[in-house]
């Protein structure tokens, strides 16, 4: 049975548990007080009623007495009976005490007619199998068996016609019989109990994982919008700030070339507020925002053009087409506009930088390089994500991304590798 669901998408949940056992699995030692007193009252009045009336003349024989004194007879199996009853508050938490508890109260059974003792091991192989293991229950009951029938066979020389000990093989069988039913139910009920607690615990790790990887994915979603932020702010930035640097230099010599250069600058402030209005389409679900074109390798001249206004002597070599794959060609554009601005920011004096973009063989290789001045420490003006996120694109793509000084010491060198399969990975 399950739940009605308003939804044919919604999971279908069993049924709860009834009242009944819903009561019974919030007060488990209700249940055990219970179990000792519906067992416990009964045998503690027929042993005590059968010790008590028992004459003192008839001792050893019928009920198994040996003490010559009926009153004191029937206090001690009271509190044997008593001992007994404790055990069953120890076999949820100590199921391996209660079962030897259980197995010793059982010993003077043999030399009764008929004793309630006799059936405490099956609780004790019912709550090892339930709380304990089943292979421990197993353990128990073929351990209780085997020790039991031969304690019967040996007591049965002293037991008179009577007691249950005058039957060893009956015993055997009949006793035989009780242990496998408490073992079946145990082992049943035990394996349900495990089971069920380990979906329960699997189910919270999975709860567990999915936390988990929500976070791992938010970190990632803000890393990739740190990412295309700075490629889409930083260049244009840089490029704004450089054009008017220049323009503030020349505009009381030259007003007509400040005023040129300042238009630049809206230009590639606008070029910039495009480029944001299309990374938040994207961020906001906007299609017909989202599916605006991205730049490709196929605009690098118009790229290094740009740089060369602002002054760097770019030269750019280009082999082969590359791949007509977004993600690839986007990658292409990106590090060499990081490259660029780069450059620009933080190279003094270069006469040469050089921007290779080889797409004869794989991986796509793409390398920036300029020959500025060596020794001059520049403090960084960014907040150092340009580098980061550049790797970041490259390796989704399978790439890699090697930066840092070049062998002769003259200027800096970014190289990329990207794999012809150009497929960014989530």
């Amino acid at each position: 049975m399950s739940f009605p669901s308003d939804h044919p998408d919604d999971l279908l949940l069993p049924r709860q548990p009834g009242v009944i056992r819903q009561f019974w699995a919030r007060h488990p030692r209700l249940a055990d007080w219970l179990i000792a007193l519906f067992w416990g009252f009964p045998a503690l009045l027929i042993a005590v009623g059968y010790s008590a009336s028992r004459p003192v003349e008839g001792s050893g024989s019928g009920g198994g007495a040996f003490l010559a004194s009926p009153g004191l007879d029937a206090l001690l199996v009271g509190l044997a009976v008593c001992a007994a009853c404790s055990a069953f508050f120890l076999r949820r938490t100590r199921p391996i005490l209660a079962m030897c508890v259980f197995s010793i109260a059982v010993l003077p059974a043999p030399f009764t007619v008929g004793s309630a003792e006799q059936v405490l091991p099956v609780f004790g192989i019912y709550s090892l199998a339930v709380y304990r293991s089943s292979a421990a229950g197993w353990i128990a009951a073929v351990t209780l068996e085997t020790v039991s029938s031969f304690y019967v066979l040996v007591v049965s020389t002293f037991a008179t016609p009577d007691a249950l000990a005058n039957s060893p093989v009956q015993w055997v069988f009949v006793y035989g019989f009780e242990i496998a039913i408490a073992l079946l139910i145990g082992t049943t009920v035990g394996g349900r109990r495990r089971y069920l607690a380990a979906l329960i615990d699997r189910a919270h790790q999975l709860g567990r994982e999915r936390d988990q990887q929500a976070q791992l994915s938010a970190a990632a979603e803000r890393a990739r919008i740190a990412r295309d932020m700075h490629d889409v702010v930083s260049h244009s930035l840089t490029v704004m700030v450089t054009l008017a640097e220049g323009s503030a230099l020349t505009a009381e010599t030259d007003a007509t070339r400040a005023a040129a250069v300042m238009r630049k600058v809206a230009d590639t402030g606008r070029e910039a507020l495009t480029g944001m209005r299309q990374m938040l389409g994207v961020l906001g679900g906007d299609e017909d925002v989202a599916l605006a074109p991205q730049p490709t390798a196929a605009e690098l001249p118009q790229l290094v053009a740009q740089f060369r206004g602002l002054g760097v002597p770019v030269e750019l070599q280009r082999d082969g087409d590359v791949p007509d794959e977004p993600a690839l060609q986007l990658a292409v554009y990106r590090v060499v506009q990081e490259g660029l601005t780069n450059a620009l920011r933080y190279a003094h004096g270069p006469t040469r930088v050089a921007v290779r973009v080889d797409a004869t063989g794989d991986p796509v290789a793409v390398v920036i390089e300029d020959d500025g001045l060596p020794g001059i420490p520049t403090p960084s003006i960014g907040a150092g994500r340009g580098l980061i996120g550049l790797a970041e694109r490259v390796h989704a793509l399978g790439g890699t991304l090697t930066t840092g000084p070049r062998t002769d010491g003259a200027g800096w060198r970014v190289a990329a590798a990207l794999p012809l399969s150009g497929k960014e990975k989530p």
